[in-house]
């Protein structure tokens, strides 16, 4: 969960990934901040930093 919401990082990830803006998540969930998105981008690079990941 993003600090201080009930919305999950996942869910911002996704939404990022389908290409939607940083204004239009905001605006689905108005609660969320644009630091908050990018620390949500920061926290899954952080995670992935020492895993192998395999696109296929």
């Amino acid at each position: 969960m993003i600090r201080g919401t009930r919305v999950p990082v996942e869910l911002v990830l996704r939404e990022l990934g389908a290409g939607m803006t940083i204004e239009s998540i905001i605006e689905e969930h108005p609660r969320l901040t644009a630091d908050d998105i990018r620390a949500a981008q920061a926290f899954a690079a952080d995670y992935l930093a020492d895993e192998d990941v395999i696109y296929r």
